[in-house]
């Protein structure tokens, strides 16, 4: 099944679009259903998809929102490790 997900952070600038391509490198070396848009967290609305990757302290404030997303929090954004781990995680609950 093929999920979709939105990178972000509060600009949508600098971090966000660094954890993208991490992420894109991470998907592909892994052959991961997952397809990757980016945006600021404005871009929440409207989102069609089912996950949201962002860094680790806008992953507590949206969970604390109960967005109705599964949460992928990433504390180093070029650790591909980390990123591999929870979005097998994230993939497979």
């Amino acid at each position: 099944m093929m999920h979709k997900a939105l990178v972000a952070c509060r600009a949508g600038v600098g971090s966000s679009l660094m954890l993208k391509i991490k992420v894109n490198e991470v998907v592909k070396e892994n052959n991961l259903q997952l397809v990757v848009e980016h945006s600021s967290l404005d871009g929440l609305n409207g989102f069609d998809g089912d996950m949201v990757i962002t860094l680790i302290d806008v992953a507590q404030e949206l969970e604390e929102k109960k967005v109705p997303y599964k949460v992928v929090g990433i504390r180093n954004i070029v650790d591909k490790e980390e990123i591999k781990t929870k979005l097998l995680e994230a993939l497979t609950e």
